[in-house]
């Protein structure tokens, strides 16, 4: 079976999903878009074969047409779309966040415990790059001893826009920091502290940028996270795990390197569709593949709630000043 996708929400991530189904990803079959804006919506079904344009996100999700749904619409209103997804038993593979708080998201679980299945898959496209996901087997291995330290350094060339703020560094870009950790070492993130130093000079009025955040995990390991939105130098993302017998690091630059006229060096991609392509390419179709086998093989629910309730933590962190505990519900 082909399995025919619908992508809600086309803006910079939903167009790149949608060329990704249309041209990259086998077994599937891009048959639909939706977004509030009907013209960027029409423009962007104008360039694939048989794509319909449908002006109601929730028309969508229950299209009989689409058997699948792809999310990359604003946190704000996963949660409406989520629910009709989980109404009609459609699988969804939705961008982070999975919602704006914990409450939202507590329902989320809950009413996918009532569905026939998991449906949910959450778009930390990290796990399924093949550089952290070698990380993760060489220190899933105990070839290193146990893991003592994560180092995670997530730099953009500029902000995404303007309106960028400060907690949305935390809530939009260390959310992937979140994931990594708790998916690293198998556990829980149960104190958070986001420490602000100067601010760049680049930096929009009253945005605290760049942020450092430490995460306590649960079994004792420290997680420290340089996140900066406005660096001017480009995309960069890279992670170090310290050991007890060596490091191993993720995101170091392995492309090609250059050596001419007394220079050597390599280049910083823009943005993250250009570093994390293959990790997007990868997540989708492992995605489309664990759909047509009735399964969710990447980040489910629980890990979207666990990013939400320490973001969340992150952000009352920013605000006062002092480390936050994260308490989170009891694991169905």
């Amino acid at each position: 079976m082909t399995l025919r996708v619908g992508v809600v929400g086309v803006g910079t991530m939903g167009a790149d999903h949608a060329g990704r189904l249309a041209r990259r990803i086998a077994n599937a079959d891009l048959v639909a878009v939706s977004d509030p804006d009907l013209p960027r919506a029409k423009e962007l079904a104008g360039q694939f074969n048989d794509v319909r344009v449908v002006e109601e996100p929730l028309d969508l999700v229950t299209d009989p047409g689409v058997d699948a749904v792809v999310l990359a619409s604003p946190g704000w209103v996963h949660e409406e779309q989520l629910l009709a997804c989980l109404a009609h038993a459609k699988p969804v593979l939705c961008e982070k966040p999975l919602t704006m708080d914990a409450e939202s998201s507590l329902r989320l679980l809950a009413a996918e415990r009532e569905a026939s299945r998991p449906l949910v898959q959450v778009g930390f496209m990290r796990r399924f790059d093949p550089e952290y996901a070698e990380l993760k087997q060489v220190l899933d291995s105990g070839s290193l001893g146990r893991t003592l330290l994560l180092h995670n350094v997530h730099r953009n060339k500029a902000a995404p826009n303007p309106d960028f703020r400060s907690e949305m560094i935390v809530r939009d870009s260390l959310v992937h920091e979140v994931d990594v950790a708790r998916w690293v070492f198998g556990e829980e993130i149960v104190e958070i502290t986001v420490h602000s130093p100067s601010p760049s000079s680049l930096a929009p009025d009253g945005v605290q940028d760049p942020q450092v955040t430490v995460f306590r995990m649960a079994g004792g390991a420290v997680v420290t996270n340089e996140v900066f939105v406005n660096s001017q130098l480009g995309y960069e993302v890279r992670c170090e795990a310290v050991a007890e017998r060596g490091t191993a690091t993720a995101g170091l630059g392995s492309g090609v390197v250059t050596r001419t006229r007394g220079r050597w060096g390599g280049s910083v991609p823009d943005d993250y569709r250009v570093r994390f392509a293959r990790a997007y390419d990868l997540e989708v179709q492992a995605w489309v593949d664990a759909c047509r086998r009735g399964e969710v093989t990447g980040p489910t629910a629980w890990d979207g709630y666990a990013s939400t309730v320490v973001c969340s933590a992150g952000m009352a962190s920013l605000r006062e000043g002092r480390p936050v505990a994260v308490e989170l519900a009891a694991r169905p």
